[in-house]
C-alpha cells in the first residue's frame, strides 16, 4: 500500500494519512485495526539538514524523532527515539527525523548530520513506530523541498509542485506506480 500525508500532498495512487505525529499514528492503528496492509511505502516530501539538495530523492528505512531541545542537551527522552525497520534497507538509507515542527535553524539542523540524519518529515517516525507494532514492512521514498533554515517554508512553497512531479516521476520509472 503507498501511503501520502495529504492536504496539499496528494496522489491518486496513495492514501492520505494525515500530517504530523499524531493523525499519521490515529489514522494509520485504524487502517491496520480494519484492513492491515501486507507492506507501505510512504512518499512525501523533506527538509535536507544539508546533505541532500533540493529535488533529490531519498530512500529510507528508518525514523527517528529527535527535538532541537535534546540538540541542545535542554532535554532526555525514556523513549527509543530512534527507530529501524525490519525489512530489508535501501543502499544509502538514512535516517528521517520527524517533529511536529520544521527546523529553521541552520546551525542546529547541521547537529542532525552527525547522528547520520539527513532529512527531516513530519510523519515518518510516527508511520515506522505503528508499522513495526503491526509486523509491516515500510519503507520511505521522500523528494526533498528546501533546506532546513529560515527560509524553509518560502522554498517549501516555492519548490512543492515541481518537487511532486518529480517524486511522481521517479515512482513511475521504479514501476512502483501506473502512468498516471
Amino acid at each position: 500500500m503507498i501511503l501520502c500525508a495529504g492536504r496539499n500532498e496528494t496522489f491518486p495512487f496513495a492514501t492520505s494519512i494525515g500530517v504530523g505525529l499524531i493523525e499519521t499514528s490515529i489514522n494509520l492503528t485504524r487502517l491496520c485495526l480494519f484492513d492491515k496492509p501486507d507492506y507501505i511505502i510512504f512518499v512525501g516530501s523533506a527538509g535536507s539538514y544539508g546533505k541532500y539538495n533540493i529535488f533529490d530523492i531519498v530512500h529510507s528505512s528508518s525514523a527517528s524523532n529527535i527535538e532541537l531541545g535534546f540538540l541542545e542537551d535542554n532535554c532526555y527522552t525514556p523513549l527509543d527515539n530512534v527507530l529501524k525497520t525490519s525489512n530489508k534497507t535501501f543502499p544509502n538509507d538514512t535516517i528521517v527525523n520527524s517533529s511536529n515542527y520544521i527546523t529553521t535553524n541552520e546551525k542546529l539542523a547541521k547537529e542532525f548530520e552527525q547522528y547520520s540524519i539527513g532529512i527531516e518529515n513530519m510523519e515518518f517516525f510516527a508511520l515506522v513506530q505503528v508499522a513495526k507494532e503491526f509486523d509491516i514492512p515500510i519503507a520511505g521514498i521522500f523528494v526533498v523541498t528546501n533546506y532546513t533554515n529560515k527560509t524553509a517554508h518560502q522554498d517549501f512553497i516555492t519548490n512543492h509542485s515541481k518537487a511532486m512531479d518529480k517524486l511522481v516521476d521517479y515512482l513511475y520509472k521504479q514501476n512502483l506506480i501506473k502512468k498516471q
